[in-house]
């Protein structure tokens, strides 16, 4: 670099290195949006159309599932309109999602087969095996997103927005 060249601040570093998603993320995150919404409307489609009356708890079930799907569109949404670095932000958010799905379904699954009599333990094992996925990728998304801001700071100086 000459003299005569300006210098980019750390900020405007960072801003060109990752100043939209990439291609991959951009496509993983509207296929959340475009599933979340075909899901939330094939789940209310089936719970509006049913013939007679449902019980309370499978009332409760459309109704997670559909704020399940409304949230993993919410999600795709939310990242299709990110113009900024996420520095692993969404990570952070889709583990976490994905935490709180796979342990509300156990929970529930769980009590249904407590009122049938059957099933429980393959019940928790499979939603224990879930929630466990889940858990590591929350896990690895909060020390990639702390790693990320902590070279951020190194780059910047300390100096935070």
């Amino acid at each position: 670099m000459t003299e005569e060249e300006p210098r980019l601040s750390a900020e405007e570093m960072i801003d060109r290195l990752e100043s939209s998603l990439s291609p991959g993320r951009r496509v993983r995150a509207v296929a959340a949006l475009v599933v979340g919404l075909a899901g939330a409307v094939f789940v209310a489609a089936l719970w509006g159309s049913e013939p007679g009356p449902l019980p309370g708890r499978t009332h409760l079930a459309f109704a997670l599932f559909t704020v399940f799907c409304l949230t993993w569109a919410g999600y795709g949404g939310w990242l299709v309109t990110r113009r900024v670095p996420l520095f692993a932000t969404d990570r952070v958010i889709a583990g976490w999602i994905g935490l709180v799905a796979s342990t509300v379904t156990t929970a529930v699954l769980a009590v249904v087969a407590v009122q049938r009599g059957a099933g429980l333990g393959l019940v928790l094992v499979a939603g224990g095996l879930f929630a466990g996925v889940a858990l590591v990728l929350v896990v690895r998304a909060h020390a990639r997103r702390a790693a990320l801001l902590r070279r951020k700071r190194e780059l910047t100086g300390g100096a935070e927005e």
